[in-house]
């Protein structure tokens, strides 16, 4: 699949890469998110040597560096020896490195595996021998508590060699355009709901058939990558996954309140929110609290929600039937999937709208300073932004139907916004409505009176 997006990422390495000294960038995300990918692309045109570090000793590590590092500097006898330690590596790279060059290890947690000292071995390779050469040198890993442990917080022995760091997050809804330039939007905004935007798994997907069958054949049939990765992914973050998965089922089923878990799962409200602190470490999960809070940290009014998109599709749907499935019963899971799929859809054609707004806001449209969603008790918005500096607020509703939006629609949105507390009495208030199948004729009037912006899928065309 064609390299999609990553400018930012890709400016901001060539930025560190024109200075021409000693740098040190970890590179970091979680797997699948096309860490790999970038760097490849980053160092295709620039002299590099790359290693992909793997579960194997030591010694072995050493070796197969040796084979890396022999080919890159022609050097047939340390390719067919290896080396015998870290610092005859180090010390190596020193003598060779006279110009700009880059070294890159992908997989570093696996190094750190094989000997629990490497990254002070690695602090002191830096410190002795590294930061005086030319020598651009990437760490990267898919294990983030790992990499935070040994080279991204303050106590981490890296920490303090860093000269910047590099985390690889998922692109946007926009980004798919890319990928499938055929689908028209609302396949993409289905397409978003099963796989997100993750690389590995929409280069998955077959362009020619549709989206049900994409599923019943690449999720819900066993052997299959889909079928088994969010199993492979949970085993080498966790030691004891099997909780975790209880967990992460009852938030993708809709207990996203802290006491609606603790009674869905039975878990004690200590260990529940020890093993949350946990997944929300992992980027797996993320806590949402009302866009207007002040301390969102501190906000009671938290609610969870799965962080990955293809986490939330399979445990909503492959893990509680993974019984049936087992037993080939993939068509009866699909037609449950059927049943359910587009009430799915609605809560991520939210998060698509809230992201065009940005787009909006990159077009010069509307200007805000935080967007997200608020509730309080049994009333919700699905789409609100603040303008601190102008004291400005835009409501938004958002509906995934097959029916177009009517007036009845703005006015419920309209009843809702007296409930926000924010510069109330000084605020501007402007309404927005995003709908899957656009709008009434008489919204369509009431909204050229009011002023109200009207925002249909298919008018989203600067994705």
């Amino acid at each position: 699949m064609k390299f999609v997006n990553r400018k930012e990422e890709l400016a901001i390495l060539n930025g560190f890469y024109g200075e021409d000294k000693f740098h040190f960038i970890p590179v970091y995300g979680m797997r699948r998110i096309g860490k790999t990918r970038l760097i490849q692309e980053f160092i295709k045109d620039k002299p590099a040597i790359y290693f992909l570090a793997d579960s194997v000793a030591e010694n072995e590590q050493l070796r197969n560096l040796g084979k890396e590092a022999g080919a890159f500097f022609n050097d047939p006898l340390l390719s067919s020896r290896g080396f015998d330690d870290w610092y005859q590596f180090f010390e190596y790279i020193k003598g060779h490195a006279k110009e700009r060059m880059l070294l890159v290890i992908d997989e570093f947690p696996y190094l750190v595996n094989s000997n629990k000292a490497i990254s002070s071995i690695f602090q002191k390779g830096i410190d002795q021998y590294l930061k005086g050469t030319k020598l651009f040198l990437v760490l990267m890993g898919s294990s983030i508590g790992m990499m935070e442990k040994e080279v991204l917080f303050q106590k981490a022995p890296l920490y303090g060699r860093r000269t910047g760091s590099l985390e690889v997050k998922e692109m946007g809804f926009g980004s798919l355009k890319e990928f499938f330039p055929k689908r028209n939007l609302d396949e993409l905004v289905s397409i978003y709901g099963i796989t997100g935007s993750i690389p590995a798994y929409l280069e998955k997907l077959d362009p020619g058939i549709d989206i049900f069958q994409n599923i019943e054949e690449l999720i819900l049939s066993r052997g299959t990558f889909l079928y088994s990765e969010v199993e492979y992914i949970l085993r080498e973050e966790l030691r004891e996954p099997r909780n975790y998965f209880v967990i992460l089922r009852s938030i993708a089923q809709g207990k996203r309140k802290l006491s609606e878990i603790i009674n869905d799962t039975g878990f004690e409200k200590s260990l529940l929110s020890r093993y949350i602190e946990i997944l929300r470490s992992l980027r797996l999960v993320e806590k949402e609290v009302p866009v207007t809070e002040k301390y969102p940290e501190k906000s009671k009014l938290g609610l969870y929600r799965l962080h990955d998109r293809f986490f939330e599709f399979w445990f909503r749907y492959v893990f509680p039937m993974k019984s049936r499935l087992e037993i080939g019963k993939s068509k009866e899971v699909l037609r449950m999937i059927k049943e359910t799929f587009d009430q799915h859809l609605s809560l991520v054609f939210e998060d698509v709208c809230k992201e065009y707004c940005h787009t909006l806001m990159n077009e010069g449209k509307i200007r805000f300073s935080s967007i997200g969603r608020w509730w309080w008790k049994n009333n919700e918005i699905d789409v609100v932004a603040l303008d601190d500096e102008n004291k400005e607020i835009y409501f938004g509703e958002v509906k995934w139907s097959n029916k177009p939006v009517g007036t009845d629609i703005f006015e419920q949105l309209k009843e809702k916004t007296a409930l926000v507390d924010w510069n109330t009495g000084k605020r501007k208030e402007r309404y927005m409505l995003f709908s899957k199948s656009g709008f009434t004729e008489g919204m369509v009037e009431k909204a050229k009176a009011e002023k109200i912006d009207l925002i249909s899928l298919k008018t989203m065309r600067s994705f």
